[in-house]
């Protein structure tokens, strides 16, 4: 019996399968969340040293593989044997291994909740090109809100491509029809522009960020534009909630920026699974 086949036969092997996947690719989310917005700033100080008439061929490089791992205190290499997601962290038992500097609780955080969301994805969808749509969904979705929560970033480098593959997918009514998606891309664009704009005009300062746009441009596209009021609506109330608590708890100032990507995933996941029955059930009280 073929992988394929077992996956087919046995849902319980699927969900183990996926579930160790998305542990694995939790670990290499840790990497694009700590590193892609580096990245980015990178490329802006190399652009700058070009336009300055400097030798850009002399600047380190830096990517996603290069350079190796270490740790941010003492510099030691991160070993392969302490790279293995969750385990390493829990037999180190959360400092490196040479200076005993505390490892970060959010390398383990971002393997477990990667993990337990692929396996949720493949018990709620079971094996289908679905499944593996809404894994790639939800892993893009882990990445921005932890990027937004530390550098209040969204990248293009995610958001964009984010959105041409939810409307490749949805060309043969993957989610959504195609119509509902283009509809629903353009529309969540829109949207919070508009938003935008009316508070920058009223006001004189921006309520959000352009990212803001693509990502619910690229929700829209995955999911249709039936599904953005309650994607909006979500990340309205829990933002403004949570805002409201930073205020009074930490003692934020009012016009502190809080990230309003995270929301804007959370209510896109919530979109993905149960979007259809709550849209139903709200609907049927009229």
């Amino acid at each position: 019996m073929t992988l394929i086949e077992s996956f087919q036969n046995t849902s319980t092997i699927f969900i183990a399968f996926s579930t160790i996947i998305g542990v694995m690719v939790g670990s290499f989310l840790n990497v694009i969340i700590h590193r892609l917005p580096r990245m980015m700033e990178h490329a802006w100080h190399q652009q700058c040293a070009e336009l300055r008439g400097e030798n850009i061929h002399n600047l380190p490089v830096f990517n996603l593989a290069t350079p190796r791992s270490t740790c941010p205190q003492c510099g030691h290499r991160i070993a392969v044997l302490e790279n293995i997601p969750i385990i390493s962290y829990l037999f180190l038992r959360g400092y490196c291994s040479q200076c005993h500097t505390r490892i970060s609780l959010r390398y383990p955080i971002v393997e477990g909740l990667t993990g337990i969301m692929s396996g949720f994805t493949a018990w709620h969808f079971g094996f289908s090109l679905t499944a593996l749509a809404a894994l790639l969904f939800i892993w893009a979705m882990i990445a921005l809100t932890f990027i937004d929560f530390d550098r209040q970033l969204l990248p293009d480098a995610i958001t964009l491509p984010l959105l041409w593959i939810g409307l490749l997918f949805n060309l043969d009514n993957g989610f959504i029809d195609i119509r509902s998606a283009i509809i629903g891309s353009v529309a969540g664009y829109l949207i919070l522009w508009t938003i935008y704009w009316s508070f920058k005009l009223t006001t004189g300062k921006e309520g959000m960020g352009y990212g803001d746009f693509k990502l619910l441009a690229a929700i829209g596209a995955w999911l249709g534009w039936q599904m953005l009021p309650l994607v909006i609506l979500f990340s309205s109330f829990v933002g403004g909630i949570i805002g409201i608590i930073l205020i009074i708890i930490k003692k934020h100032q009012r016009n502190t920026t809080i990230p309003f990507g995270p929301y804007l995933a959370g209510g896109g996941l919530i979109a993905l699974f149960w979007g259809n029955k709550i849209n139903h059930a709200y609907l049927g009280l009229f």
